[in-house]
């Protein structure tokens, strides 16, 4: 079952990492457009700003739960590593409580301003203020579901979650 759950999660991962970078093209070619409007059209177009302000909160939000699940995020090992493996095992499973704990906060206060906020308009777009903060609960519920799949493979298999040696990660890379 936890193969299943990693398999699934490593291919919402990379969807979620397809779609950040489609994004990421959007608004380089909303802020192309927007430059060549303005300087050379001289008629620069008023939704393009917000466009790509919301459109940079999606993938950068989205992306962020992603890179959790990537490992891209920033962490110390040098305590963990210089302890014996139960207190190293106890150590990634306070961690993954912590990042679970903020994803739940991240799920249920974007929720509710989201909720907050939806009468309110972006007046350039003629949407609601929401879709700025929906990635919001929406990266909480990711990262629940990433963080909690780690959590549960520590639990099930202990050291499912330690860090590997580089040497052993370079050779896995060159056997894919």
């Amino acid at each position: 079952m936890l193969e299943k759950v990693t398999a699934f999660n490593s291919r919402l991962c990379h969807l979620i990492l397809w779609l950040s970078a489609a994004g990421l093209v959007a608004m380089t070619f909303i802020i192309g457009w927007q430059v060549f409007a303005r300087y050379v059209l001289n008629d620069s177009p008023s939704w393009s700003e917000q466009a790509s302000l919301i459109l940079m909160i999606w993938y950068a939000v989205i992306a962020a739960a992603a890179g959790f699940h990537e490992g891209f995020h920033i962490r110390i090992l040098a305590v963990q590593t210089s302890v014996s493996e139960p207190v190293a095992r106890a150590m990634r499973l306070l961690a993954e409580a912590v990042v679970i704990i903020c994803g739940v906060m991240m799920l249920i206060w974007g929720i509710e301003l989201t909720g907050i906020i939806s009468s309110h308009v972006i007046p350039s777009l003629g949407i609601s203020r929401s879709w700025a903060y929906l990635p919001l609960p929406i990266s909480g519920a990711l990262i629940i579901l990433f963080a909690g799949t780690r959590f549960a493979g520590e639990i099930i298999r202990p050291g499912w979650t330690a860090e590997k040696p580089v040497e052993s990660q370079m050779n896995q890379a060159g056997t894919n």
